[in-house]
């Protein structure tokens, strides 16, 4: 039998086989006819190798076998050359750049706005109370009022800590609580321009320097309470009162020897509820610590039901605080606290409450008034306002909110205009100032307050991509409001008829007779009495101690100012107007795209789902 098959290097290939062939046979005629194939047709010496396996030397020295593949031994020398070439070039790059010295590009030095704020930052360290930690950098300062408390007529016996309210030592703790939300609410927005600066580790432990204080000033670990502690100190010296007390002596704190009687108060909404939004904003800068937090927030809500429960303006029996700090209303505080413990807590029943009609109707916020838009220790609603308009910007909740939050937003795109020059809401001075306090003395805590909001609210639209807003037919870009923040900012920096700086320690002309018992009196191992120390207020030298960061209260209505000690309605700094400067500061300073933290003052709220309006009313014939 013949089979004939088809040799794969062309030309036939046949094939004699017979059953009685051997295994041994057959393998004799296939090599016979394999070498008859390659007789008759010459193959290249890949063909050769397959068939009949390597041909020596010649092989050996034109390819290289890697197993899979077989390559020319030109081509495989050239490419491990080139490998090994490279990595030692490679390698010796490397080696250069890492000798070689770099030259970095310098940082810009930092803006007006960022130094003022390391000042500022300064005052609070200046004002504290109490046992002082190592590191508060104010050489001319000590442990003082360490028995703060330990007085028969309160159940509070550990009042030590906290902050000096001014140029005294009295501790008022509804101013204070504000300060401490500004400052908070400062480090929720702007804290990665903080972090920017080198600043956000010491504002936070001014905080919570403020925070622990505020926690010894009531019953924080209960859930109802039924008083509050409103000062420490007292100052009232009416009538020629000679009895010793922290406006009548002039003492260094570290020296004050006389009795420091405690207020409490049993119907404070205003300052129940203020404490109450100072807490909870402090929560929110410190929700990584999550203990810490929950407890601020648990202190708040005590607060916050106490505001509701005992109704009553914190001043109303308080002489003291009818003097210093007189409350007018506590109803802008209770939407002030509301939205603060909303975004606390995210418990919408605080949103249900600081959105109610009736609330902002009694606060203020459907009538004008030559205060309206005035942001200060004692109206918080333009700050209420501000704060809801960014849930309705960002989050926008809708139904049942809607309307209410809309009428926020309205109102403050009106504060916001009467900022501008343009309108006449208020007066300016020849130098530029704004009048918010209508030429009434000690005008730079509030100017510092607008240029806060200003900003704030500026970064807002520019966060939600709305170039500006509309004050009646016109629209103004957010740079209109930025301008606005940085004239009245630079104006206390320097840039003012007076050519003076207004905060201490910045530039090279300052006030250098701070009413401020502390900074005037020398740290020189000897201690003056009440009485003793009244050589260092009436002197005419400068102080010994500079206050570095304070904001004195700021220029009359003409631009005029007198650095004399005696006048602290121009030359004392309060915690009040520091907050608002401090907010505004930083708000200003570093590059203009670090913007606002959108998302950190939502943490606790919950994904909103807006409740769909009721449907309309059966139609009737």
């Amino acid at each position: 039998m013949s089979m004939y098959g088809r040799d794969p290097w062309g030309g036939p290939l046949e094939i004699n086989t017979a059953d009685s062939a051997t295994d041994d046979d057959r393998s004799r005629n296939l090599q016979d006819l394999d070498r008859a194939a390659l007789s008759s047709r010459p193959l290249d010496e890949t063909q050769q190798s397959w068939l009949l396996g390597p041909s020596g030397e010649q092989k050996k020295k034109k390819y290289v076998d890697l197993g899979c593949i077989i390559v020319s031994r030109k081509i495989f020398v050239w490419t491990v050359g080139t490998l090994l070439v490279s990595a030692f070039l490679a390698g010796f790059i490397t080696l250069i750049v890492k000798t070689v010295p770099r030259h970095h590009r310098a940082r810009p030095p930092p803006d007006n706005y960022t130094l003022a704020l390391h000042k500022s930052l300064m005052f609070f360290n200046a004002q504290r109370s109490g046992k002082l930690p190592k590191h508060n950098n104010v050489s001319w300062r000590g442990n003082s009022c360490l028995k703060d408390g330990n007085d028969a007529s309160t159940t509070f016996k550990d009042l030590a800590g906290g902050f000096y309210d001014a140029g005294d030592a009295i501790k008022f703790h509804f101013p204070k609580s504000f300060a401490m939300t500004m400052l908070s609410w400062s480090v929720i927005e702007y804290s990665a321009k903080y972090e920017a600066a080198g600043e956000l580790n010491h504002v936070k432990e001014i905080i919570k320097w403020g925070s622990d204080y505020f926690l010894k000033t009531f019953n924080h670990s209960a859930d109802s309470i039924d008083k509050l502690v409103a000062q420490v100190g007292v100052g009232n010296t009416a009538g020629g009162s000679t009895t010793p007390n922290d406006h009548y002596c002039w003492m260094r704190p570290e020296d004050i020897d006389y009795p420091r009687p405690v207020t409490e108060c049993h119907s404070c909404s205003d300052l129940a509820a203020e404490m109450a939004a100072a807490l909870a904003a402090a929560s929110i800068v410190f929700k990584d610590n999550k203990a810490y937090s929950q407890k601020l927030v648990h202190g708040a809500k005590t607060l916050f039901k106490f505001s509701r429960d005992q109704r009553g303006r914190y001043s109303a029996g308080s002489s003291e605080a009818a003097i210093f700090y007189n409350s007018t209303s506590y109803w802008d505080e209770f939407v002030w606290g509301g939205a603060w413990m909303y975004y606390a807590t995210g418990n919408s029943s605080y949103l249900q409450l600081a959105t109610t009609p009736g609330l902002a109707k009694h606060a203020g916020a459907f009538w004008g008034g030559p205060d309206y838009g005035v942001f200060s220790w004692d109206n918080k609603l333009p700050g209420a306002q501000v704060l809801l308009s960014r849930l309705r910007l960002f989050l926008s909740p809708g139904y049942p909110y809607e309307e209410i939050l809309r009428t926020f937003h309205n109102q403050t795109s009106i504060v916001m205009c009467s900022y501008l020059p343009i309108f006449t809401t208020f007066n300016r001075t020849k130098g530029g100032l704004i009048q918010l306090n209508h030429g009434r003395p000690q005008p730079l805590q509030y100017v510092v307050n607008a240029a806060f909001l200003a900003t704030l609210y500026s970064d807002y639209l520019e966060a939600a991509d709305t170039p500006g807003w509309y004050c009646g037919p016109n629209f103004y870009s957010t740079d209109v409001l930025r301008e606005f923040a940085k004239t009245q900012i630079d104006y206390i920096l320097g840039k003012n008829p007076q050519k003076m700086s207004y905060v201490v320690g910045f530039g090279n002309h300052y006030p250098k007779h701070v009413h401020h018992r502390g900074a005037s009196i020398p740290k020189n191992k000897i201690k003056y009495n009440c009485k003793g120390g009244w050589k260092w207020r009436d002197t005419s030298k400068a102080n010994p101690n500079t206050i570095d960061g304070a904001m004195v209260a700021g220029p009359d209505k003409h631009d005029g100012f007198r650095d004399v000690r005696s006048n602290y309605n121009y030359t004392e700094p309060t915690l009040a107007g520091n907050a608002g400067l401090v907010a505004a500061l930083v708000a200003l300073s570093g590059e203009k795209n670090i913007g606002i933290d959108k998302n950190t003052i939502f943490s606790a709220v919950p994904p909103m789902f807006p409740t769909p309006p009721p449907p309309p009313a059966p139609w009737k014939p």
